[in-house]
């Protein structure tokens, strides 16, 4: 643990890596419970931006203009009590909660300090190279050792037998409704479902006579994200980065974001997070959930949520859904502005 003061002077810049070349002491918490030294804010906020370590801030209530600052250079800051402002994570004990996000961390180091940096790129540039630096990122973690280790530990499960309608499309009018149709896997987006909604979503970028976009899900959730049995079943990992970024559902929710609405409800998980908050408008039952999974597999969300989500809740909010893996309730993500509406 620093504060203000020690990371002004440089206290996260020893050595990142092990002789093996494992990440050692990958976390820093920063205290920010007794403010910033206005002395110490510029330097601080450097070596915070230079840091490669993950740092984490720790607050006991609202911040004043030089913590804000500096909270924002930092990778989440977690904060007690309520915290309206993005660069602040809302948790009863901030203390406690770093103690778990350090947990997080230690257990799945490479993927959790890749994301931390991809996460400060994707916010500054455009969305399509955003998506491209995501897939980049994901292919390197493909041939990790962390994901190695959850593919060798992992129960076999068999892949999602062929259906005749994988996406339903209905058209009425100027109205497009496309609902993922494979409720027996929770609309888990395998092969055969993703071609099939990249293929529905093309009908309307190709036709501007389609004012209007609902995406769905049949059966009791929107999506359970990535189809599990078909993770590691690629046959190299610059044959997947082409697949992400020339087949990417989130891509073309994107380009017709103003006239797509998604409706999500149940236990959301992975892509059926990240595709969803490209949309102007997402609708969120009261039950639904949101989850990100892909830190405890070694990887980072690899559907565009590195992209989308934080666009819509700031990256430091992003990092700690996916760092803590702990599922969002649908009133919650309202307030941070994942989802638009209840109903």
């Amino acid at each position: 643990m620093t504060d203000p003061a020690g990371l002004a002077a440089d206290d996260a810049r020893p050595p990142l890596l092990d002789a093996s070349g494992r990440p050692e002491t990958p976390l820093m918490g920063v205290d920010l419970r007794k403010g910033v030294d206005p002395d110490d804010l510029v330097r601080a906020v450097v070596h915070a931006r230079d840091s490669d370590r993950l740092l984490v801030g720790l607050a006991d209530g609202p911040l004043d203009p030089p913590a804000l600052a500096l909270a924002e250079a930092l990778d989440l800051t977690l904060s007690e009590g309520e915290a309206e402002d993005a660069r602040l994570v809302p948790v009863p004990d901030a203390e406690a909660a770093l103690a778990e996000i350090d947990a997080a961390v230690a257990a799945h180091p490479t993927a959790a300090l890749v994301l931390a940096r991809l996460l400060r790129i994707t916010q500054a540039v455009p969305v399509r190279a955003a998506l491209d630096a995501e897939s980049f990122a994901y292919s390197t973690l493909l041939g990790g050792a962390e994901f190695a280790r959850w593919l060798d530990g992992r129960a076999p499960r068999a892949e999602a037998p062929p259906t005749p309608d994988p996406v339903l499309v209905a058209r009425d009018g100027a109205r497009l409704t496309v609902t993922l149709n494979l409720p027996s896997r929770r609309n888990a987006l395998g092969r055969r479902l993703r071609a099939a909604l990249v293929d529905a979503l093309d009908l309307a970028v190709l036709d501007d006579t389609v004012e209007h976009v609902v995406l769905d899900g049949a059966g009791p959730v929107f999506s359970s994200g990535g189809d599990l049995a078909e993770f590691g079943t690629a046959p190299d990992a610059a044959t997947a980065h082409l697949v992400r970024t020339s087949a990417s559902p989130g891509l073309l929710v994107h380009r017709l974001r103003d006239r797509v609405e998604v409706r999500v409800k149940g236990a959301c998980a992975g892509a059926g997070v990240e595709i969803p908050a490209f949309a102007a408008r997402v609708r969120a039952e009261p039950d639904t959930t949101f989850r990100l999974p892909e830190v405890a597999m070694g990887l980072i969300p690899g559907a565009g949520g590195t992209v989308g989500i934080p666009r819509r809740v700031g990256r430091w909010r992003t990092l700690h859904l996916a760092l803590s893996g702990v599922p969002l309730d649908a009133s919650t993500a309202l307030a941070w502005g994942l989802v638009d509406e209840l109903g």
